[in-house]
This record gives structure tokens, C-alpha cells and sequence, in this order.
């Protein structure tokens, strides 16, 4: 009885140690905080939702997510049916974008964005509109967590039967909410 025992003692200790992995969440540890992405507005048929979707960017997970999804993307894009104008859209219904600046080249862009440490915000605008190569943006999620963006290109052209548009940019995502990067 006493062998019974302490192997049903030494089985419970095992599984109480053992930790479920969760597919939902990714672990702290294995999601970047910075990178280089690109989103497009493509839409393609989700069979999971049963709808059309297209892909926008979640930086507290570090992963393309469809919209409409569960959770949405922090940000989309779109062009405003004339080509000419490429917007970047945040699905949290507040005023979530700020123009940091504009630079004249990729190396001043760079720059300016890896010294960006403590951006002073003066207003925040609905959506980023007039997306250009070499802007620097600040954003605000929905539970107040920031990143900064520097755009390094987009393309928008005519397509059957939505135009199409397209934004590569570099992040740094701020997931304590404080609105302070770290230098490089």
C-alpha cells in the first residue's frame, strides 16, 4: 500500500509540474518586438469565418491577422479608390495615428526612427493617410500599448475588382504602455 501510494504522490507531483501549452497566446519569450512587415489588402476567403477577409498586422502577437477576426489586427491598409492615396486603419475606434516625420531619404528615415526614444505627442489623427516611403508614425492601440513605424515603401495599382495597396514598414512595439522605445 505504501509503494500505492507513493507512486500516486509521485504522478501527482509529475502532472501538477506540467504546464499546457496554449496556441493562443504566444509566449513572451518567441514573439518579436521589432521587425520589418508587409500588409496588403487583398482580400481572400476565410473557411473559418465564412467571409472575405484580409490580412493587417497584430504587434502584440507579432503575426498577420485576418479582418474581420478574433482578435483583430492593430492595423490595416487600403487605398481611398484613387491610388494616390495609401492609408494605414487602426480597429480600435479611437484616434490611434501620429506623423512623427518625414524624411527626405532611407538613411535619414533610419535615423530618425532608431533615436525616436520618447516621441511628444501633439494630436493623434484617425488613421495614417498619405503614406509615403521614409514617414515615421506612432501608434496607439485600443489598450493604449504604442509602436513606432517607419514606412520604407508602398505600391498601390488598379485591380478587377478592388484596387490593390500594399505597405512595408519597420515596427518597434512597446507592450509595458509607456510611450518610450528603446534607443539602438
Amino acid at each position: 500500500m505504501k509503494k500505492f501510494s507513493l507512486l500516486i504522490l509521485l504522478l501527482v507531483l509529475f502532472f501538477a509540474r506540467c504546464k499546457k501549452e496554449s496556441t493562443d497566446i504566444p509566449d513572451k519569450d518567441s514573439i518579436r518586438l521589432s521587425g520589418i512587415d508587409t500588409i496588403n489588402d487583398s482580400l481572400k476567403w476565410s473557411n473559418e469565418l465564412q467571409t472575405w477577409t484580409i490580412m493587417g498586422f497584430l504587434f502584440s502577437q507579432d503575426k498577420l491577422v485576418p479582418y474581420p477576426g478574433s482578435p483583430n489586427p492593430d492595423i490595416t491598409v487600403e487605398t481611398d479608390g484613387t491610388l494616390a492615396n495609401i492609408i494605414l486603419q487602426a480597429n480600435n475606434y479611437k484616434n490611434s495615428f501620429y506623423l512623427a516625420g518625414e524624411f527626405g531619404n532611407a538613411t535619414q528615415a533610419k535615423e530618425a526612427f532608431d533615436s525616436l526614444t520618447s516621441p511628444i505627442i501633439l494630436q493623434w489623427a484617425a488613421e495614417a493617410d498619405s503614406l509615403k516611403a521614409n514617414q515615421i508614425w506612432v501608434y496607439r492601440s485600443g489598450t493604449n500599448h504604442y509602436a513606432k513605424l517607419r514606412i520604407i515603401s508602398t505600391f498601390s495599382k488598379t485591380a478587377d475588382p478592388n484596387n490593390y495597396a500594399e505597405c512595408t514598414f519597420e515596427w518597434v512595439y512597446q507592450p509595458d504602455g509607456t510611450l518610450t522605445f528603446p534607443a539602438r
